[in-house]
């Protein structure tokens, strides 16, 4: 394993035992591999479409999936359906203004549609105070996430990722691989000129790259140089309270510092932040958009707001969610139960290193991701390697995951040809609160077993490609 000798990760995690005690069980099935066999064909080869029986431990996605504590229950129910300005929005907004420190608080369904009233407005605002013909504004991100790319242009922009190259690098150790490129931040800049940047995205922790963490004073520096040609810095802040971990146990003086207090110092470089309540919320529904002190900004948004998500005291958001979000909100900084859930995620990714899996190293937050190019090297991109291995991990062992490859990188829209994509992964996400030790256990074993016959692994091909999106509705087949 290489790396920077001035950043290493310990190995063999403590086992910190959960900080909570179960109170309710939900029964789940084993299926035969015949079952699943006949499954799979069935959902055209897509893990997507599979029905929830035919699903023994399902790693697709940590968004929306927690376990929500007694105390967020006790807040559903006492949650207030008043439509406009309820008790529930008012616990809500005092909760999030506590945590982030922002001025305006606006609720949404969920944190896609945070993003999608809040970029239209971005854009509207590069085209009302500079040229409406120009090139199309633009967002430099240091990766968005593919549905959040989607949103941009939907909303009339264009997407630059910068993340710096050490992060595809899957092997290679370097504690902050979400991180800006500096240098290819200040090029993009100067190549589309300050006026037409709708936004620098600092997405916390980084989903695309595995989970990975962004360092306070990157964080700072990127908010020092946008202050400096008058951009906007937005947070994609679904993760913000594992990135807030990373930092108190990697960065340079932070040690001593409250997970509170390190989340305030995180969004005091930043202007405003889209937020899925889904993550780091501990909820199953909701999201925010909330923007530091911009009145103009805030009010744009609220109204586009009450169009498509609701009005502004709710946004799509029953008052039982937001209650719930409010608690989710406290519980999430408590470090016992942050301490818990990184070294749940880095104990089942060891597993995996230690057998020989090539994965993304250092484990993220949130999911373990394998390397699928090197896991299969025989099949070609084209060919989606990184499905490949899911659906035999789902045939293998009942276990659903998430190809973050080709597959899900999509086609150019201008060109209509495949995206280049820097790396090809399967995310096995660790929904909070959910899974035991032995359910992680039992996912190495089969993880494990298919290595040892991975040339066995055949490539797909489409029957049905969707124009965008394709990963959530394609068809398709064994090449």
């Amino acid at each position: 394993m290489s790396g920077d000798p001035k950043f290493s990760i310990s190995r063999n995690s403590a086992h910190f035992p959960p900080p909570f005690k179960i109170k309710m069980v939900e029964n789940i099935k084993r299926t035969t591999r015949e079952e699943r066999e006949k499954a799979l064909k069935t959902a055209n080869y897509n893990l997507f479409k599979l029905d929830p029986d035919d699903i023994f431990i399902d790693m697709l996605t940590d968004s929306g999936t927690t376990a929500m504590s007694d105390q967020q229950w006790a807040g559903i129910l006492l949650g207030d359906e008043t439509y406009a300005g309820s008790r529930s929005f008012s616990k809500l907004y005092d909760a999030a203004k506590e945590r982030f420190g922002y001025k305006f608080v606006i609720p949404a369904h969920q944190g896609r549609g945070a993003e999608n009233i809040l970029f239209p407005c971005l854009v509207d605002r590069v085209k009302r105070k500079f040229d409406a013909d120009r090139t199309a504004p633009v967002f430099i991100s240091n990766y968005l996430y593919s549905t959040t790319a989607k949103i941009v242009r939907m909303s009339g922009g264009q997407c630059e990722n910068v993340v710096i190259e050490k992060s595809f690098d899957t092997s290679y150790c370097y504690n902050w691989k979400g991180n800006f490129d500096i240098r290819k931040l200040g090029e993009k800049i100067e190549e589309y000129g300050a006026k037409a940047i709708a936004a620098i995205v600092v997405t916390i922790t980084c989903n695309s790259v595995g989970g990975q963490p962004v360092s306070m004073e990157n964080m700072k520096e990127v908010y020092s140089i946008a202050a400096r040609h008058g951009i906007l810095v937005v947070f994609d802040a679904c993760r913000f309270a594992e990135n807030a971990y990373f930092i108190k146990e990697r960065e340079e003086g932070y040690k001593d510092a409250k997970i509170a207090d390190i989340v305030k110092e995180m969004f005091s470089y930043g202007d405003a932040l889209t937020f899925s309540a889904k993550k780091d919320g501990l909820t199953n529904s909701g999201g925010l958009c909330c923007i530091r002190e911009d009145e103009e900004l805030a009010s744009d948004v609220k109204g586009l707001g009450n169009t498509i998500e609701g009005y502004f005291t709710y946004g799509g958001m029953a008052g039982r969610d937001m209650a719930a979000l409010a608690v989710g909100l406290e519980e999430v900084v408590d470090e016992d139960y942050l301490q818990y859930r990184i070294n749940q995620v880095r104990y089942f990714g060891e597993q995996l290193l230690e057998a020989g899996i090539p994965i993304l190293y250092p484990i993220g937050g949130h999911a373990v991701h394998i390397d699928a190019g090197k896991f299969a090297p025989h099949i070609p991109v084209e060919q989606f390697p990184g499905q490949a291995l899911a659906n035999e991990l789902y045939l293998e062992a009942g276990v659903r995951g998430l190809e973050l490859g080709s597959l899900n990188a999509g086609r150019d829209p201008s060109t209509g040809l495949q995206k280049p994509c820097p790396l090809e992964q399967v995310r096995l996400s660790v929904s909070r609160r959910v899974y035991t030790r032995e359910h992680l256990d039992y996912v190495a074993r089969s993880v494990i077993e298919i290595h040892q016959r991975a040339s066995s692994l055949r490539g797909l091909k489409f029957t049905y490609e969707p124009k965008t999106l394709r990963q959530f509705s394609a068809d398709m087949c064994p090449v």
